[in-house]
This record gives structure tokens, C-alpha cells and sequence, in this order.
């Protein structure tokens, strides 16, 4: 179902309440919180209890979902995971999203792009977001190790999965989910053929990780390293703009 409509003309409402939890979180919150009944109200084990409670509640807050109010113009992209920007570099594009994968529908060009990586820490919400609107043409699972995803070796031998979306003029962007050191598992919630619109959720990592998203050539980042992004509401980028964007850490 389609949201609210906002705009910065000031159309739209907003209002503080309780983020929703994933649906995909819910069975480890409630699993920890009836082993932490079982010790209090049994066993009596109250040191245990409590502390299986608080864990509980941290389970909660980790699955969290909260509403994004998603910009919707025509040259942005956005951010794909909350978190903290780590890198931005220069690579070539994963092999996985550039070889023919036997569709004949191509990937992403050869040739150096900008890689922007944001990292989240298990404090930050873990749905990841579609930077972008089109079609799904590749989702690509990799099982690997989990070295700690801060790291650069991470992008080529972690778990991970790669996914690109081609937009409606052609234009297609990828991004990757890395797992990390206690990351053990990610969720895609989109499979290949689907239509996605911007921001809409695509998948979540457990318990802290790392995403990698590839910008189109002749496209500078709207980031900076150390800033804060939130999925589906920073901008990222403006497709085919270019320029240097200096910033002051205090």
C-alpha cells in the first residue's frame, strides 16, 4: 500500500511512535523472552532472568522497522542501510554483478565506479533499502567467511549478496550486503523480475554487517566519510553530478 504523500512545501504529517518489529525478528524476541520467563518464574533465577530479558529486548530493537519518508526525485539515489560511511574508493564493479549470468540481460560495465560502503553497527536498524526504483535483474548469494565487515578484504570474502536493479531509462545501480564478524545469515526480501520502487525494503543482515553500493559512472558521492546515513532517506548521489563536498568533523 502506497504511503503518505509529503513534500518539503510542508504537505504531510509527522508523529513520533513505537518502530514496528520485522516479522523476521519477532521468533528470536519471543523465543528469548520465554526462556527468560522460564528462569524467573521456575526457576527463580533472577540474575539470569533479568539479564535474558534485557537481551530480549535488545533482539526487539535490533529488528526494528521504523517508517522512512523516501525522496522521490528523479536523479537520487538513496541510501541502502543506516549506519556510518567507512570508504569510498575507486573499484571495479563485483564480478558477480558484471559477467553474463546466462539471461541475457547484462550487468553492470566494466571500468572503474565509486564505491560507497556504510557499516552498521548492531546499534543501527539492519532492513536494508533499494537505493533506487526498477526492476530486480540479479540477486547473487555468496557464502564466504565473516571477518569484520569494516574491513576491505570484506567485500571479496565474505558472505554476502550482490543485488542490481535497472532502472526504467536503462540505467542500472548494485549493491552488496556483507555480512560481518556476528553476522551469520542475510535475508533478501526481493528476487529477480520483481519492480521496486525507491526505498522499498530488500533484505536485512543479522547482528552487524556491512553495505557496499556502486555508483554509476560519472557520479560523485553527496557523502562524506563519517557521516551518518539512514536507509531509503539520505541521498547518496545525483546521477550524473559531479563534484568535491568537503566537510568539517566536530
Amino acid at each position: 500500500m502506497a504511503g503518505e504523500i509529503v513534500d518539503n512545501k510542508g504537505r504531510g504529517e509527522a508523529g513520533w511512535h513505537w518502530p514496528d518489529i520485522h516479522p523476521e525478528g519477532r521468533k528470536f524476541g519471543l523465543a528469548a523472552t520465554s526462556v527468560s520467563l522460564v528462569f524467573l518464574l521456575l526457576f527463580d533465577w533472577e540474575l539470569v532472568g533479568w539479564s535474558s530479558l534485557l537481551l530480549s529486548a535488545g533482539i526487539f530493537a535490533f529488528f526494528r522497522d521504523p517508517e522512512r519518508v523516501v525522496p522521490q526525485g528523479d536523479g537520487t539515489i538513496v541510501a541502502p542501510a543506516d549506519g556510518k560511511v567507512t570508504q569510498i574508493i575507486e573499484v571495479e564493479p563485483p564480478f558477480e554483478l558484471r559477467i553474463d549470468d546466462g539471461t541475457g540481460l547484462a550487468g553492470l560495465p566494466a571500468g572503474p565506479v565509486t564505491r560507497v560502503s556504510i557499516f552498521m553497527s548492531v546499534f543501527d536498524v539492519h532492513i536494508n533499502r533499494t537505493p533506487v526504483g526498477g526492476t530486480v535483474r540479479r540477486v547473487v548469494y555468496i557464502p564466504g567467511r565473516n571477518i569484520n565487515a569494516d574491513l576491505d578484504k570484506a567485500s571479496e570474502e565474505n558472505e554476502r549478496q550482490h543485488i542490481l536493479i535497472e532502472r526504467g531509462d536503462g540505467l542500472k545501480i548494485g549493491f552488496t550486503q556483507i555480512a560481518g564478524l556476528v553476522a551469520r545469515r542475510i535475508v533478501p526480501f526481493v528476487k529477480p523480475g520483481d519492480i521496486v520502487g525507491k526505498g522499498q525494503r530488500a533484505g536485512l543482515i543479522r547482528f552487524g554487517s556491512r553495505v557496499d553500493i556502486y555508483l554509476p559512472a560519472g557520479t560523485d558521492p553527496k557523502v562524506m566519510i563519517g557521516q551518518t546515513t539512514i536507509a531509503g532517506e539520505t541521498v547518496i548521489a545525483e546521477i550524473g553530478q559531479r563534484g568535491l563536498i568537503e566537510g568539517i568533523a566536530q
